[in-house]
């Protein structure tokens, strides 16, 4: 094989580990495999290269196409600024997360209807995620909403689970609604050192909550790696685990509020206890019959093997605030998302006196999406620019420069080598669920 990182016919050579080589086109993402010790040169002229000649110009379509044209499909909506925790690297600032505004029921329900009026005409339903500080201190106004729009969206809620009660729980899985509950360590200790409350911490409740659920395939644990308890990870899959629980997420710190600082973890250290943790999963997916998925390192799995299937926008460029989805506040301010709640003059102005529309025309909304990977310094040549996509430019503009590659860089560049060293050993399939996986149809294969 060529050197590492050499071009054949517009392909490049990049070695994955000592065993396998990739031959990538970073602009599109076509990719093949092959062992470093197999007799590749014919295979790769023969094979290979005719596959990317023939498919190269509808791949560069579609990768436009998702970058550039696609619409608008989720909408979080905070029903509250307020919370009743005071997690440290929150990106909601303290003093709104304390005193901030809080939606009503009829402020709610007239949000939605103008949500409904600018999705008019489309076949999708749209998806709403009530978000924010914590939305059940509004659950009231929440749960009327889904009741009564129950046919016309589908809905999320992201929560801490401190308000969480039974019947709750009962309510949200009849209405299927998509749960993300947050659990940041498998000890109560280590957990509630950054999921505090007046209580002590969330750690009992979101125990008990999984009970409720009881295995529901429409929950999430979602999980924020702090120098804390980045080397419990694996032992939060193996709890998570045995407690049911289809999916968890592991979201690296971000650093928008300077507060987050004092919990960011080495990267180093990160980087390593994260990938324990996807191969954690991996084995007890593989091994047990029933499966848990990261659903942040399947992204990634379908950064590389279909890119266009990827939900999750904060890894693609542009990324997907003000673009794919965007954040209404309490006081009814459209933001891109909400790690911009904290950012002066990225309103796209407000739902009660505008709309959707307006707002994705504004300046902050063009502005963030004016920010792609061709624009990067170190980006613009890096193999993985449409695989990671340089996150987040709220984080990096309020550290200066959102024009700047990602915090974590070398921790995205490492977790896309492991993503391609798992296609590379037949594994893939074992970080997603049966159905997600079954639903993918080959465009190229040899």
């Amino acid at each position: 094989m060529p050197n590492s990182d050499e071009k054949i016919e517009g392909l490049v050579v990049h070695s994955i580990d000592e065993d396998n080589t990739a031959l990538l086109d970073p602009d599109n993402v076509f990719w093949a495999l092959t062992p470093k010790n197999a007799e590749g040169e014919p295979f790769i002229a023969n094979k290979i290269l005719s596959l990317y000649q023939d498919k190269k110009e509808a791949l560069n379509e579609e990768m436009r196409q998702f970058r550039f044209t696609t619409e608008l499909s989720a909408v979080y909506i905070d029903p509250t600024d307020r919370c009743n925790s005071n997690c440290p690297y929150c990106y909601v600032p303290a003093k709104t997360r304390k005193y901030g505004a809080q939606m009503t029921t009829e402020e709610l329900r007239q949000v939605l209807n103008k949500v409904l009026d600018y999705f008019a005409g489309r076949e999708r339903k749209p998806v709403i995620i009530f978000h924010a500080s914590e939305p059940l201190l509004a659950k009231e106004a929440v749960f009327s909403a889904i009741r009564e729009f129950k046919d016309r969206f589908s809905f999320g809620l992201q929560t801490n689970g401190l308000l969480l009660e039974k019947e709750d729980v009962e309510f949200l899985k009849e209405f299927r609604v998509g749960v993300g509950i947050s659990l940041d360590a498998p000890l109560r200790k280590l957990n509630d050192k950054t999921r505090p409350s007046v209580k002590g911490g969330n750690f009992d409740a979101v125990l008990r909550a999984i009970e409720w659920f009881d295995g529901y395939p429409g929950l999430n644990v979602i999980s924020t790696m702090t120098k804390f308890n980045i080397r419990s990870l694996d032992k939060l899959v193996r709890l998570l685990h045995r407690k049911k629980v289809p999916c968890v997420l592991f979201n690296p710190v971000r650093l928008t509020q300077k507060a987050s600082l004092k919990v960011k973890p080495d990267e180093a250290v990160m980087t390593n206890n994260f990938l324990k943790a996807v191969d954690t999963a991996i084995e007890l997916s593989k091994n047990t019959g029933r499966g848990i998925v990261v659903a942040n390192f399947s992204n990634v799995i379908l950064g590389i093997v279909a890119p266009e299937a990827r939900r999750m926008m904060c890894d693609i460029s542009p990324c997907g605030g003000g673009r794919c989805f965007l954040t209404i506040t309490a006081s009814g301010e459209m933001i891109p998302c909400g790690e911009f709640i904290g950012i002066k003059n990225s309103s796209g102005g407000n739902i009660f006196k505008t709309g959707i529309k307006e707002a994705m025309e504004s300046a902050p909304f063009q502005k963030i999406r004016s920010r792609f990977v061709e624009k990067i310094p170190e980006c613009d040549t890096c193999l993985y620019r449409n695989i990671c996509g340089a996150p987040c430019p709220a984080e990096l503009g309020s550290m200066g420069n959102s024009f700047n590659k990602a915090v974590f860089c070398e921790f995205y560049k490492s977790t896309i080598k492991h993503a391609f060293k798992v296609i590379a050993e037949g594994n893939e399939k074992y970080c997603f669920r049966e159905e997600g996986w079954d639903n993918l149809v080959y465009n190229y294969q040899l």
